[in-house]
């Protein structure tokens, strides 16, 4: 019996079927687009993902006849709720985390019940990008449209319901709305009131790894599925990663490097709220039993390398595209072996944690009428990795020590780029064999839901396997810690400066 995993993200949707002994039998992508429909704002059109969803799970179902599945589990991007009707039809876009709407009600829940009993109850550092802010500023603005709904779902909850399962929300994906008591594992009453959202207008909150129905039989025929497939809950898409990575004990983490980069380092019991509070971090479910993880996070990350790419090397681009090739090794040969000179501030998007900015933009400092390319892409990488690494200097005083990171993403694939990250953070770096992590941790939640697997986290110990770890050099990191200490000044500097630039600019 093989498992369908599903993953829901932010520029696309993947389906892969997995044998039970962890091997990618078969994998499917599509892409949809980000609607815009006012300045600042940010939507899918729900009902145009659904069809991709559908479409990437009837090609991989297809492709592994011969192995029948026998469950599915969906990993999504979190915060963006769809509205659905009771009976299972989609009544409107979802607004996505960096969509503009719902500041003023993030601010509202600053006053109460105030980001200290926030955090205590719910985990998180408050901020707009979140659910509860959104759906508070849908109930305001479209309430015919707020009222005529069910139940907002999150995507994770929601394909699983609209292929037959019950309404439901696993905890690690119900924490992104703001209203998830992570000590009861259900709605906060106190966060809903606050809030101002009705209790019967959410799904309930359920484990990873909860069967939640089956798939409806016209949709079977449908998408090409046998009889009786399993629908299991699945989780966060940074957790089910986690998991696929092979994250599944305290002190590990994942270093996910993508469009953006997100590290998520693994706990059993999180420091007290004020600790982790005062140094701007989060605390949320991991989809593996027992254990909690935290974000760092910073949206310019790998859209920064695309950015050098697309305004830099141009010609380049297209000229490899032509000969199916990749641009990326080429500009890569091009990095000077020793650290640079330059000073990247890396705000070219809203930042996560340390810093929690919205309203400031990338700095690029030392650059001179002989810098050359190479050290400019460098300079871009290294200025990422800082940030990171003060970031994790803030997870160290909180009390969590990584010592262990496995690298996922497309730049894992990259032998440079992941030995900056490891010169720069002076820490050994694992490259794991499987590329579709997010699609493995689904995977295996399907495995363990209808009894295939008996243990998340033994399944994946069985599963990963790192293929090489990359070592810090010790003179490069003791030049590196010098530059840290440049770059620390940075940003406190021209704080203020950027603000002011950036409000003006909007």
């Amino acid at each position: 019996m093989s498992l369908l995993g599903i993953d829901v993200g932010t520029t696309g949707c993947k389906a892969g079927v997995i044998d039970a002994e962890g091997r990618l039998l078969a994998l499917a992508y599509r892409e949809y687009e980000t609607l815009h429909p006012q300045p600042g704002w940010a939507e899918f059109d729900s009902r145009l993902v659904w069809e991709q969803v559908k479409a990437v799970i009837a090609e991989a179902a297809h492709a592994s006849q011969n192995d029948p599945i026998a469950a599915l589990c969906v990993t999504s991007c979190g915060e963006a709720m769809t509205p659905v009707s009771a009976d299972r039809q989609i009544l409107g876009n979802c607004i996505l985390g960096h969509d503009g709407r719902g500041e003023e009600y993030a601010a509202a829940l600053a006053v109460d019940p105030g980001r200290e009993r926030l955090h205590q109850i719910n985990g998180n550092i408050l901020g707009a990008a979140y659910s509860a802010p959104k759906l508070a500023w849908l109930r305001d603005h479209c309430p015919d449209a707020f009222e005529r709904a069910d139940k907002f779902m999150l995507w994770g909850g929601l394909v699983g319901f609209l292929l037959g399962g019950e309404a439901t929300a696993d905890t690690s994906l119900a924490n992104r709305t703001l209203l998830l008591d992570i000590h009861s594992c259900d709605w906060s009453a106190e966060l809903l009131q606050a809030a101002g959202i009705p209790a019967s207008k959410l799904p309930r909150v359920v484990p990873p790894g909860t069967v939640t129905g089956q798939v409806d039989p016209a949709l079977v025929r449908q998408l090409g599925l046998p009889d009786r497939v399993k629908i299991v809950a699945g989780g966060h898409d940074q957790c089910c990663t986690a998991l696929g990575v092979g994250v599944v004990e305290q002190g590990q983490a994942t270093y996910s490097i993508g469009t953006y980069i997100c590290i998520t380092p693994a706990y059993k019991n999180p420091p007290p709220s004020p600790v982790m509070l005062q140094n701007g971090l989060n605390v949320e479910h991991h989809v593996v039993p027992g254990l909690f993880v935290s974000f760092l996070y910073n949206l310019s990350g790998g859209a920064v390398l695309r950015w050098a790419r697309d305004t830099l090397a141009a010609r380049e681009k297209a000229e490899a595209a032509a000969q199916g090739l990749d641009v990326y090794n080429q500009l890569m040969a091009e990095m000077p072996e020793s650290p640079t000179s330059l000073m990247v501030l890396p705000h070219f998007a809203p930042c996560g944690p340390p810093s929690f900015e919205a309203n400031t933009s990338g700095v690029i400092l030392g650059l001179k009428l002989e810098t050359s390319r190479g050290e400019l892409i460098k300079g871009l990488l290294e200025g990422v990795t800082y940030y990171f690494k003060e970031g994790l200097d803030l997870v160290s005083q909180a009390g969590l020590d990584i010592g262990e990171f496995r690298a996922t993403g497309g730049g894992s694939k990259s032998d440079a780029w992941l030995q900056i990250t490891a010169d720069i953070l002076g820490q050994p770096i694992g490259r794991v064999e499987v590329s579709e992590c997010g699609v493995l941790g689904a995977a295996i939640l399907a495995g363990v839901g209808i009894g295939q697997f008996s243990s998340a986290a033994e399944t994946a110990r069985r599963f990963v396997r790192v293929t090489r770890f990359f070592e810090p050099s010790s003179s490069r990191h003791a030049l590196y810690l010098e530059r840290m200490t440049r770059y620390k000044e940075l940003y406190p500097l021209l704080k203020d400066y950027l603000r002011s630039y950036t409000k003006r600019q909007t």
